[in-house]
């Protein structure tokens, strides 16, 4: 079978050649390792000096968005067993050949776990930014869950429900802001969804947090990657038992991370001496800037941020192949590599939409990411997982004021080809003029960009 050419070197060889972090395999639930899973960066962060970056998530590295989606729904395929006490057997060939770039295996992977299977009634909480597509997902493969991710965007008309505290993260503040606070004073099961479960700590101040104001029997813990230690897992048993309460946790992968004296001043050295030669100033460009109308189908969120529930998913997919078609006839003759990127905690909506395209062109290599907050070291070596970076300023009138905002591995790495067509998915809040002089005119150095945007405001209007 043939297989799509991939990088020889594993992207985090540069940081543990430099850094001494090294990745150590546990459980493989549906056999991937650690290094299949996730590269390695340097984070620009005196609190924690590297970062996983997940080949699956669509986050930092532009992946194929079936690959992404059907990586949630496989997590959530884990979630549903744990949820019903049974014992699963997902095969591991189809998303370890999707890992692979065998060709037509993503799109395998997701349609099989499309199949219907009976609903599960739960709450799926999702964390921002980087998880809040991943937590739609296995609310997705659940089919009867209701869904909210956290927020660092306070929106006037919302109430805090709740908050709690990322304590290694750049930016720690976040919110619960649900449409209808009586979807989570239920008592049944709450699954806490991210991108990695590093010591656990923030699940735990949720969980702590969450229980105060309505006590559950069950909590489920569900990562791509799990690399808690025995002290860490034994603080999950310690607060269950003294909430009387019952935690579990599903990963895709676990282990852990190996970490050398001296790391954070080592990292740190090496982010002052290469930022200025690993960052050049990318000039704005003239190619032309197109924007869609997509007509977003009435009554739909455009995320989980205030709630997401079954019927929105049933109604957002009857629309996405005509919404996918107003976008691919936007891109003209010519496109091959398309680049579907999202924004910030606005990842569900662009990635659905980059699924539909993918589905819809198969002549078209269809890539997802998103921009974001974190700040992250850039170096164009095929060992390290963040190639390039584009650095722009905030664009959506943020509550802790203008700052820069990034989007990584958009720019061509040397060596590698580069998108042909930008397709930008933005909610109307972000949607200003700060966007049409910061990011906009940054992308369009690159290629023919096609602003998409997507009414922010909740499902009742």
């Amino acid at each position: 079978m043939t297989v799509r050419s991939v990088e020889a070197v594993w992207p985090g060889e540069w940081v543990t050649s430099r850094l001494g972090v090294r990745l150590v395999d546990g459980e493989r639930p549906v056999g991937a390792g650690l290094a299949s899973m996730v590269g390695l960066a340097v984070r620009r962060n005196p609190r924690r000096a590297h970062l996983l970056v997940s080949a699956v998530l669509g986050k930092h590295v532009p992946t194929d968005p079936r690959l992404v989606y059907g990586s949630g729904l496989l997590l959530g395929e884990l979630v549903r067993a744990r949820l019903r006490d049974e014992v699963t057997s997902v095969p591991s060939g189809p998303f370890k050949d999707a890992l692979a770039g065998v060709p037509g295996a993503a799109a395998a992977l997701r349609d099989a776990l499309r199949e219907p299977r009976p609903a599960v009634d739960a709450i799926v909480l999702g964390y921002a930014e980087t998880a809040t597509a991943l937590g739609h997902s296995v609310a997705d493969a659940l089919g009867g869950a209701y869904y909210l991710h956290s927020t660092r965007r306070p929106v006037r008309g919302f109430a805090t429900y709740g908050g709690f505290e990322e304590e290694h993260s750049h930016a720690t503040s976040h919110l619960l802001l649900p449409s209808d606070p009586a979807a989570l004073d239920r008592d049944v099961p709450v699954v806490l969804v991210d991108d990695e479960l590093s010591t656990g700590q923030t699940v735990l101040n949720t969980i702590e947090a969450l229980h105060a104001l309505r006590p559950r029997r069950h909590y489920v813990l569900a990562a791509l990657v799990d690399l808690r230690g025995e002290s860490d897992r034994a603080r999950v048993d310690e607060l269950a038992a003294r909430l009387g309460t019952r935690i579990d946790a599903v990963s895709l992968a676990g282990g852990r991370v190996e970490l050398p004296t001296g790391v954070l001043e080592k990292g740190t050295r090496i982010v002052s001496d290469l930022s200025a030669a690993s960052a050049p100033a990318v000039e704005d460009g003239a190619f032309g800037v197109a924007r869609v109308r997509l007509d977003w189908p009435r009554g739909v969120p455009d995320g989980g941020r205030h709630g997401f529930l079954p019927e929105h998913r049933t109604a957002l997919e009857k629309d996405l192949p005509r919404m996918a078609d107003a976008v691919a006839a936007e891109l003209g003759d010519g496109a091959s590599r398309v680049l579907v990127l999202g924004f910030e905690e606005l990842m569900y909506a662009p990635l659905r939409l980059a699924e539909a395209l993918a589905d819809a062109s198969p002549g078209l290599a269809v890539r997802y990411s998103t921009t974001t907050r974190s700040p992250v070291l850039a170096v164009d070596d095929p060992g390290y997982a963040i190639r390039t970076r584009l650095a722009f300023p905030a664009h959506d009138d943020p509550a802790d004021g203008p700052g820069e905002r990034y989007a990584y591995n958009v720019a061509p790495a040397a060596g590698r080809p580069p998108f042909d067509r930008i397709v930008f998915v933005v909610d109307d809040v972000g949607d200003t003029q700060g966007l049409t002089d910061g990011l906009l005119a940054r992308l369009r150095a690159l290629a023919p960009v096609v602003v998409v945007t997507v009414p922010s405001h909740g499902g009742d209007r």
